[in-house]
């Protein structure tokens, strides 16, 4: 698996950013009212934490760019959650500005990460790819993959037309890697999709074969519904229940 480049994810960022708004637009005041894929939550949910999500990470590079740390969300985990409850609500015309206004703000904060300084260049003010973030503790890369999770998922949680089966190969495998975190110590997970190779996640002494579409498999590691297929699980060559991961990794405990 090749992991993204800087120029590379900022094209799936934008694109990513694309299908939420345009998934949004299409959602009248009775949809936004409607349950998500994600329990307990509307739509009205998953799009206040999308726009919550796009400011916050936008807040990240704009401090980092000044050589300064914050953290996630103003206000910490019940600042996020208050945040998410208030907006919840607003009508459909108001989640649509709300959410472009943030898909602007945080795209325009990574359109701005310089390349890493070279010997005998101008250094300037503002962050490159490398420049540390406190989310997770890591880097602006890491903020990238991050909105990129979250961008493409919570769409897919809106339950309106952009489910799993449409993310990409680059996407699924990405998750692979990033949610290799939710294998549990026992076993290893052998991720076999249809017509591709196979994939080794964990490091366990039972390994457990799971084979299907690539964005069934993704699907199922990230805790959706896999929505082309289903799943097979075998373990020494005899049909198994596909085993039950790990919580999801996140740096933001109790976080969707």
């Amino acid at each position: 698996m090749t992991a993204p480049t800087p120029d590379s994810l900022l094209a799936e960022l934008h694109k990513a950013a694309d299908v939420a708004a345009s998934t949004a637009v299409k959602l009248t005041d009775a949809d936004i009212t409607a349950p998500s894929a994600l329990p307990g939550w509307s739509r009205g949910h998953v799009l206040a934490h999308i726009t919550g999500i796009c400011n916050a990470m936008a807040r990240q590079l704009e401090y980092a760019g000044r050589g300064e740390a914050v953290e996630l969300y103003d206000g910490g985990q019940e600042g996020r959650n208050k945040a998410i409850d208030a907006a919840a609500g607003h009508d459909a015309a108001t989640h649509r500005g709300d959410l472009q206004a943030a898909l602007d703000r945080v795209l325009k904060a990574f359109d701005s990460v310089k390349a890493p300084v070279t010997a005998g260049s101008e250094s300037g003010a503002g962050a490159t790819w490398q420049t540390p973030i406190s989310y997770r503790g890591g880097v602006v890369l890491d903020g990238g993959l991050a909105l990129w999770r979250e961008l493409v998922i919570h769409t897919s949680d809106l339950g309106a037309g952009h489910g799993p089966e449409t993310w990409n190969r680059q996407f699924c495998e990405h998750l692979f890697d990033f949610l290799s975190a939710r294998v549990p110590g026992a076993h290893k997970l052998v991720l076999q999709p249809l017509g591709l190779p196979p994939v080794s996640i964990g490091s366990g002494g039972r390994s457990i074969v799971v084979s299907g579409m690539i964005t069934d498999i993704a699907a199922w590691l990230a805790g959706r519904e896999p929505s082309l297929g289903s799943l097979r699980a075998s373990a020494a060559a005899d049909d198994v229940d596909l085993p039950e991961l790990l919580p999801w990794p996140s740096g933001v405990p109790s976080a969707k």
